[in-house]
């Protein structure tokens, strides 16, 4: 079977939106697997090396359900039929088979040890045993299973050693009982063929958030109803997001600080400081071999990154979130829940474990408001009237956000912070490496946001 499986996993994986070797050429592809669950569906569990045509190499998790019969219902999560000794199977994309997704659920409540695979419940009283699992279709390098409306399954596609940030984080910040994050229920792991290489994270299963907001959502309908009353100012529009946008500073700086209670932290010296200008300055010069237009903006980003290299801010360098950004965070009735602590997915395991600045996350956020406010603008980039008015909401909602976190960590978040400012000037430049590649139509986004930050100071 392995032979067959290989060859239909090989056509199969390249059109799934969590696998993150597209456009490469294979060199080869080989996969081992297990059985989970022997009732029906049968559902095996498989490891898939990718090695590619450079040398480097990726392994990803994919479950696979098995029935004796094609099911039209599942024709969108069909794989293809495998051939045996004496009969013909049919695989499936187990994630979207919704009969295959209790055994999850069913071997954390137990505490299962299944082949390499370790299921480890958080010591919580309840896991929803026996219900089945809707997967959610807006994930990018992920998938995901809802229980009803009580808990939430993550299965990370890329297998790498060690401890996925988002469980070791939401582990550690259980004890804190921050209001911010939603409860770890449970997490999975599997054993490395090497016994010398430590186990890989498979999942984690969270307390769901029902009847919550997506916060991008939130801001781009409040951007849209700015743009609708052509004659009103941000501030007197009734879908103005500022007070929200300033809860939710409040809230992160919340998570911070009880990440820094229950996580390592360290003063950050003077070498930290240079390596962290000489990798920003690094990744400048590669991206201007991508995207020509950074070129103008070269000199003033080297200014900002040297500024970096000699400063004396007093940082205390700590765990933070990685990636956040108005598509990370949720508001419920209650407030704002910070989700998704595994950093950037395509930065290495252990880059994303390392001690940083909290100021990364706050300008991860920055950037965000100002993508929220331009987003519409890619369609009518000539509109002066527009583009007054997103600037005026982006920089209301920037404002907004700073003094909600400044209030919350007693600390002076968006003042005049060359680290701040750095950190900022650096993900734009990564976003116009990402928008060349993928929506060049909205590369003036991250352009226009450059010759701000250059032209300041």
């Amino acid at each position: 079977m392995s032979a067959a499986l290989t060859d239909l996993l090989r056509e199969w994986m390249p059109h799934q939106r969590w696998f993150g070797g597209k456009g490469r050429e294979w060199a080869d592809v080989t996969e081992e697997g297990f059985l989970l669950d022997q009732a029906h569906p049968v559902l095996s569990v498989h490891r898939v090396r990718v090695t590619y045509s450079d040398g480097a190499s990726e392994t990803y998790l994919v479950p696979l359900s098995w029935r004796d019969h094609p099911a039209e219902e599942l024709s969108s999560a069909f794989i293809g039929p495998v051939q045996s000794a004496d009969r013909e199977t049919y695989a499936y994309d187990a994630m979207r088979d919704r009969d295959a997704t209790c055994p999850w659920l069913i071997h954390l409540v137990n505490a299962s040890t299944i082949g390499p695979m370790h299921f480890h419940p958080a010591g919580v009283t309840y896991i929803p045993e026996g219900l089945p699992g809707d997967i959610l279709s807006t994930e990018q390098s992920n998938t995901s299973l809802v229980y009803g409306q009580e808990a939430i399954f993550k299965l990370f596609r890329r297998l790498e050693p060690g401890l996925n940030p988002d469980v070791e984080i939401h582990d550690a910040l259980r004890k804190t009982e921050n209001p911010h994050i939603a409860p770890l229920l449970g997490h999975i792991e599997i054993d490395d063929p090497d016994p010398s290489v430590e186990p890989a994270t498979v999942a984690m299963l969270q307390t769901f958030v029902p009847n919550a907001s997506d916060g991008w959502r939130l801001a781009t309908a409040s951007v849209r109803d700015l743009y609708a009353e052509g004659d009103l100012h941000a501030d007197e529009v009734g879908g103005d997001f500022a007070a929200d946008s300033e809860r939710l500073g409040a809230a992160t700086a919340s998570v911070h600080a009880d990440m820094a209670k229950v996580l390592p932290t360290e003063p950050a010296d003077p070498a930290w400081f240079a390596a962290l200008a000489a990798q920003m300055a690094a990744r400048l010069e590669a991206a201007i071999g991508v995207v020509g237009q950074l070129a103008e903006y070269a000199e003033g980003l080297r200014a900002i990154y040297a500024a970096v290299a000699d400063s004396a801010e007093d940082v205390i360098r700590q765990r933070v979130h990685g990636d956040l950004h108005l598509g990370q965070v949720l508001r419920t009735a209650t407030g704002w829940i910070v989700l998704d602590f595994e950093g950037e997915p395509a930065r290495p395991l252990a880059a994303r474990r390392e001690l940083d600045s909290p100021m990364r996350d706050v300008a991860g956020m920055l950037r965000s408001f100002d993508y929220a406010a331009r987003h519409m603008l890619v369609e009518q980039p000539e509109d002066p009237q527009r583009a007054y008015r997103a600037q005026e909401w982006a920089e209301r909602n920037r404002t907004a956000f700073c003094a909600g976190y400044s209030a919350a960590s007693g600390t002076e978040a968006c003042g005049d912070s060359p680290l701040l400012r750095a950190f900022e000037a650096d993900k734009a430049v990564y976003e116009c490496v990402y928008e060349a590649r993928n929506r060049p139509h909205w590369l003036i986004i991250p352009l226009q946001s450059l010759a701000r930050l250059t032209a300041v100071g």
